[in-house]
Formats: structure tokens, C-alpha cells, sequence
């Protein structure tokens, strides 16, 4: 088993297979970035391995992160393989559902039954501010599709002050007309640019304030590892949960393991990067090196998020794109 110097068990691999998008949200990416060349990236045969390598270690779960997954080339393709790896559960990805559009139903053939879909406005002219692209009816489509083929859909909202405030009631009713779970998540300085103490003066607290002066919220239990607290709202199909993404109260549960599409591991969203296992493949290293590396790298994990990121080299963090959501 995968077990970090603080008892956590790392059952959950995050996993970026590129750090391309179709969209320019502010939140996630400057206006200007270079983007890597393939070359660069993880290729599909040393992704298939890594999981390989994982999976006999505690790893059962596994999303498919970017930027946009589906901005890399033979996705469906790597899905299933990584499906046949024995070890691993469940298989789930976020995507913006644009580029997922035509391969819905290509995943529901494969298994893949969970889906993130990032959704930060119901509203056309507002998405294009947010995103720089006229493109909301195909994220929708996409919404409609993942549930006609009766996939567990979450719609991941970035509560951005100023921006998408005026919505949360808003979304707070997409649960009462569809069964999905709605999860508001406090907006972190991922933007390749912020300062890392930044922070939206809408946090986890104002978020339920706000939801909770327009609907009675029942608190459900939570999930071993979890990052939300989720609620439920009497009469509706669907259910809320608020993400503390930046106030970071959920790191203690924490069981997750990241690499970027680039093959850097991060033991904490918020601090630096610990190991590249990229490298470390292609220098030749055998199996039960890389594995050792690996568990040295979580034998040196940070207590918590504020641990990390008061212990970074570089003050400005890095854009979420190029890190995987």
C-alpha cells in the first residue's frame, strides 16, 4: 500500500494527460502560455505503465484530467487500456464536455459511468466572458447526453466573486430539475500569475450562507477522503456540495496522488513539485525504482495544504491547466 508520512492511505490517482484546452478560462490559464509539445508529455505507453505500477499498490481509482482531455489525441483508445489494468475500479474523468461531445457514448460502451462536467454559468453571454468561447449550447448537449446515458454526472462550479455569485441559487435549482450533484468550489489562485495568498472573499462558509438563505440544506455524511460537504435539499433529485478548495479544511482525509500531464508528481495541490517520473522512465529506470522513488516522495509529504505552500520555492503557483484540475 501507498501510505504517506502522516498515515493516509493514497488510494486515488488524479492524472493529466495534457495541458491543452478549447477554452481560455481566466481562472485556470493566462491569456498567454506556452503549451508543451508532445514529446514533452507522458505517452500513452508510459501512462499505461505508471498505472500499472500503481494500481498493485492501492491505487483503485484513477480521473483523467488536462486542460481538456479529449485535446489529446487517441483518448478513447488510452481509456481502454487503462481499463483493463487490474487494480483499478474506477475510472472517471473531467472535461468541459465539448470535445467529449462525440465520445459519450464510446465511454458509456467502455464502462466509464463517471463524469465531471465543468460548468462555472447557466448563462450563454456570460460563459463566453468567462471562457473566451460562444460555445455553452455544446457544453450543454454534453450535460443532457451524460444523462440520457444515465452516467453519475457532477458539475464542477468555480465561485468567482463578481462574476458568478448571482447564480448559486441558480444552480442550487439545477438539482431540483436534474439528478446530478452540483459541487461549488472555492476559487483558487491557479492562474499562472496570482499570488498564492490571495483569496475570494467567498469561502465555504459564505457559499452555504448564500445557498442556505434560499433552501433548507440537510448535510449528508461524508466519504472517507472527500473534498465536499455535500447537502441535499428536501424534494430534490440532485444534491450540493461545497468544496473548501482554498481554505483547505479536508487535507487531513486526504488520499489523492497527482501527476501532470509532463510527468511531475505532486504530493499537494499547493506545493511544488516533488519528483518527475517521466524522467525517471526514460532514464531507464526499472519498476521497483520508480515505485521506490514514488513512496519516498509521499514519505516526505506535507502535513496540510498551508504546510506547502509555506514551504514553496516559488511564491506565484502555477496555472491549474498545467497542473491537471
Amino acid at each position: 500500500m501507498l501510505i504517506d508520512n502522516h498515515h493516509r492511505s493514497i488510494s486515488y490517482l488524479r492524472l493529466s494527460v495534457t495541458d491543452r484546452c478549447n477554452l481560455r478560462c481566466s481562472y485556470c490559464m493566462p491569456a498567454t502560455i506556452r503549451f508543451r509539445n508532445r514529446k514533452e508529455l507522458l505517452s500513452d505507453e508510459e501512462i499505461i505503465r505508471l498505472a500499472a505500477v500503481l494500481a498493485p499498490e492501492g491505487i483503485n481509482k484513477v480521473r483523467i484530467t488536462g486542460g481538456e482531455p479529449f485535446s489529446r489525441r487517441g483518448l478513447p483508445l488510452l481509456l481502454e487500456r487503462l481499463l483493463k489494468i487490474k487494480g483499478i475500479e474506477t475510472l472517471s474523468l473531467t472535461s468541459n464536455g465539448i470535445l467529449a461531445l462525440p465520445y459519450l457514448e464510446t465511454l458509456a460502451g467502455l464502462g466509464i459511468r463517471d463524469i465531471n462536467l465543468s460548468m462555472d454559468t447557466l448563462q450563454k453571454k456570460r460563459f463566453r466572458e468567462i471562457t473566451g468561447s460562444d460555445t455553452f449550447h455544446l457544453v450543454w448537449k454534453a450535460f443532457e447526453k451524460c444523462l440520457h446515458l444515465k452516467m453519475r454526472l457532477r458539475i464542477n462550479t468555480v465561485v468567482m466573486a463578481g462574476i458568478n455569485t448571482d447564480e448559486l441559487r441558480d444552480f442550487a435549482l439545477l438539482t431540483a430539475l436534474y439528478p446530478v450533484d452540483v459541487r461549488l468550489i472555492e476559487e483558487m489562485p491557479f492562474n499562472g500569475k496570482s499570488d498564492p495568498g490571495r483569496h475570494s472573499s467567498w469561502d465555504h462558509r459564505r457559499i452555504l450562507a448564500e445557498l442556505s438563505s434560499c433552501a433548507e440544506l440537510e448535510e449528508r455524511p461524508r466519504l472517507p477522503g472527500a473534498t465536499a460537504t455535500n447537502y441535499k435539499v428536501k424534494g430534490h433529485v440532485g444534491s450540493i456540495g461545497i468544496i473548501p478548495a482554498y481554505s483547505r479544511t479536508f487535507c487531513g482525509t486526504c488520499n489523492r496522488l497527482r501527476i501532470t500531464s509532463t510527468g511531475a508528481i505532486k504530493t499537494c495541490l499547493y506545493g511544488d513539485d516533488v519528483l518527475n517520473v517521466r524522467d525517471l522512465m526514460r532514464s531507464g529506470a526499472s519498476d521497483s525504482a520508480l515505485l521506490e522513488r514514488i513512496n519516498a516522495a509521499l514519505g516526505n509529504r506535507h502535513l496540510n495544504g498551508w504546510e506547502a505552500a509555506g514551504n514553496r520555492q516559488n511564491a506565484l503557483l502555477e496555472n491549474m491547466s498545467a497542473i491537471g484540475g
